[in-house]
């Protein structure tokens, strides 16, 4: 067994629960899957004195272009528990707007051809940008911090296989590790392993998938010292460049047409650089850099979501849960907005050593109406960005109509910036919640007499109805200031 318990620079000593060192092979939770999900619950309900074990089969975080965006949203969930001066602290490069520029610029807006897709700086928070730094630091940070707490565990290089079931409910796990074989049980398992989640698939969970007409290809480009700061993109040729700003190199999402990667492939690495440049011919002289397709992680993009997140001492989120695309980088906000949920509910529970089916409905409660309503969001701007003709070579760029008119391309990137900066209805740790989510949370503990679906029908109904009035208050003050 591989046990990780990182260091991190010195900081105040945290206040914790007296708890008996772990047995072998037994904790209260259980969390497979140390990504962005697993790693913050783990560390939140660490912070409340839950032992938790926390899984991970791979021997490091170090994996290429994962989701490296960390929203306004999670900024504060951080600020909350102290962490985010320290986060700070660490290399990062930050996006206070979203611009998106294409090869003609006529049809977007008249001030240099570029249209700004969102706009964070309005966001009343502590936070009014995206902070961009390497996932595998942001999971070291975390779990760093989590191993300040005797009652948590991170062991690596744990490949969970099985789940254990006894009783019509889930009482841990089997996972393969360097040295064998071994089971942890738990009252609580939660999944956190991603969008192939290997518990979801023993629990017998199936995904409803969608398939988005857009696949994405992540590569690194060099970064001139000239060049602009913060998050763009390009459009034009029949493809879209996504560029991030990462101090010393962009890193670059170049997308195309579902399914067209193979006939990418044939046409060779000359061929992508050649279109890469008639997009964005600032990289002229740096397309040179990409040699090998190696360099080059191929993302097949999806949508999914499962119906139900739960089962008897199991639950599932994060990508386990819900896939998003990476249109406008909510993945990995949207699975640290699930850990703090899921926090806020279970951590009661489980220090009492009973977590009922109803404590985890609670949680899908609260989360997956916020969730399919910024899926559906998604969706339909993959559907626009299609009908424009976007990945028509031939054909100039169109945005969409609605995106044509002033007073929407006005409010537009204010509305964008509060959507992916802060989400459907924001999340917090307990002590900090805001009004409407102390409401959903209110609507989502009806008495159980009340079945699932009305319960569901009534979260959605609320979810969507706090999401139109604050696009309604957002468009009545751009409106009057454009009035005065």
């Amino acid at each position: 067994m591989i046990v990780t318990q990182a260091r991190v620079a010195a900081s105040p000593k945290p206040v914790t629960v007296d708890y008996p060192e772990h047995e072998d092979g037994q904790t209260t939770c259980c969390i497979v899957g140390a990504g962005a999900a697993g790693a913050m619950l783990a560390l939140l309900l660490a912070r409340q004195g839950v032992p938790v074990v926390l899984l991970e089969k791979h021997l490091d975080f170090e994996r290429q272009f994962r989701g490296d965006s960390l929203h306004p949203s999670v900024m504060e969930v951080l600020d909350e528990i102290g962490l985010a001066d320290r986060l700070l602290q660490l290399p990062h490069t930050k996006g206070e707007r979203f611009s998106l520029q294409t090869e003609n610029g006529i049809n977007l807006q008249a001030k240099n051809g570029v249209f700004m897709v969102a706009d964070f700086s309005h966001l009343k928070t502590k936070f009014p940008y995206i902070t961009l730094l390497p996932q595998s630091e942001f999971l070291q940070f975390i779990t760093s911090e989590a191993a300040r707490y005797p009652n948590f565990q991170l062991i690596m290089e744990a490949n969970v296989r099985e789940l254990i079931e006894e009783g019509g409910a889930v009482r841990g796990v089997r996972y393969e590790a360097a040295d064998g074989w071994h089971e942890l049980r738990a009252l609580l398992t939660v999944g956190a392993d991603g969008r192939s989640s290997r518990v979801r698939q023993a629990a017998g969970i199936t995904p409803v998938k969608t398939s988005p007409p857009m696949d994405v290809l992540w590569f690194r480009l060099p970064r001139d010292p000239g060049d602009p700061k913060g998050i763009g993109g390009r459009v034009g040729r029949g493809h879209i460049l996504a560029l991030l700003d990462r101090s010393d190199y962009w890193q670059v999402g170049y997308v195309i047409p579902k399914g067209s990667y193979n006939q990418l492939r044939e046409a060779g690495l000359e061929a992508l650089r050649r279109s890469i440049v008639s997009i964005a011919p600032v990289f002229a002289n740096r397309v040179g850099a990409l040699t090998d397709w190696k360099q080059i992680a191929f993302l097949s993009v999806e949508s999914s979501h499962v119906p139900a997140w739960y089962r008897p001492r199991l639950l599932l989120i994060g990508d386990a849960a819900h896939v998003m695309t990476p249109l406008g980088g909510v993945g990995i906000n949207y699975a640290i907005q699930d850990a703090v949920v899921a926090a806020n509910v279970l951590a009661g529970p489980l220090k009492l050593g009973k977590v009922s089916i109803k404590d985890l409905a609670l949680v899908q409660c609260q989360r997956e109406w916020p969730t399919r309503i910024i899926q559906a969001g998604q969706n339909l701007l993959q559907k626009q960005i299609l009908a424009s003709g976007v990945f028509e070579p031939g054909k100039p760029f169109t945005p969409p109509f609605f995106l044509r008119l002033p007073v929407i391309r006005s409010v537009f990137p204010r509305f964008m910036g509060r959507v992916i900066g802060m989400g459907v209805i924001p999340v917090h740790v307990q002590g900090y919640a805001c009004a409407p989510e102390k409401l959903l949370a209110t609507i989502c503990r009806i008495s159980g007499r009340v079945r699932r679906y009305p319960l569901m029908t009534l979260s959605a109904g609320f979810s969507t109805a706090a999401f139109v009035l604050a696009v309604g208050a957002l468009i009545r003050r751009t409106v009057s200031r454009r009035r005065s």
